[in-house]
């Protein structure tokens, strides 16, 4: 039974194992990333239905660019009709949506429906759904020594606050829990440093298969850890 006064304030999900699904069942990569998507909006719901405050989707990263062109392309085109076809789907559930990654690297038209999404659900008070495209850990924390450095800040008044603040979303919680699905026990470049003291859970569920049932069981097995934060308890 999940404790609704202990929820995860932030859940990040490594959302893996699209192509394999589609391989699977002798299908083009691009529909696993079809209903990857389905599975996607399921899970937000259901967070939002619990009150979980942020869910952080991992969409994009800086590496996908490696993959094939079509491919590429094709997950380009579904983030942007999703961003301008969903906007009934964030009113119903009173969702906010947020981006985190390097905006100036996607295609223009990408970038608008990003900026649109921004701001068309500002003022939902709702869960609030982060969308990581064209994101890297490394990659944030160097552009944002790179602001630090703009700004001309001494290297004797560096913080981490000071440095967080010029991250991509300076508010962004850490990461309680990181779920990660498709079988890989890895983070691959994912909120480096909003995780550090996240809960970790794999599983081998691939991505489309991973419903609300095994969401709700991993929010209960987060709720059984101990969390010490490097002291004691």
């Amino acid at each position: 039974m999940i404790d609704t006064s202990a929820l995860p304030v932030h859940v990040g999900i490594i959302m893996d194992g699209n192509g394999r699904w589609a391989k699977k069942r002798n299908l083009p990569r691009s529909s696993g990333h079809k209903e990857g998507l389905t599975a996607a909006k399921n899970i937000v719901r259901k967070a939002s239905e619990l009150g979980i405050q942020y869910v952080t989707l991992y969409t994009f990263s800086t590496e996908n660019w490696k993959r094939a062109q079509d491919e590429v392309g094709y997950l380009m085109g579904l983030i942007k009709v999703h961003l301008r076809g969903e906007f009934d789907f964030y009113k119903q559930n009173g969702i906010r949506i947020q981006h985190i990654g390097d905006l100036d690297g996607l295609p223009k038209d990408v970038q608008l429906e990003i900026v649109n999404a921004t701001k068309e659900t500002a003022h939902f008070t709702g869960t609030t759904v982060v969308l990581a495209i064209n994101y890297g850990g490394r990659n944030e924390i160097v552009r944002g020594v790179k602001k630090m450095l703009q700004d001309a800040v001494d290297a004797n008044d560096i913080t981490e606050e000071k440095l967080q603040h010029l991250f991509d979303i300076p508010n962004l919680p850490d990461v309680d829990l990181l779920i990660r699905t498709g079988g890989e026990m890895r983070i691959s470049n994912f909120l480096l440093w909003h995780a550090a003291y996240a809960e970790f859970l794999f599983t081998d569920t691939l991505w489309p298969d991973y419903n609300c049932e095994e969401f709700l069981e991993d929010i209960e097995k987060f709720q059984k850890r101990t969390r010490r934060f490097g002291g004691v308890v």
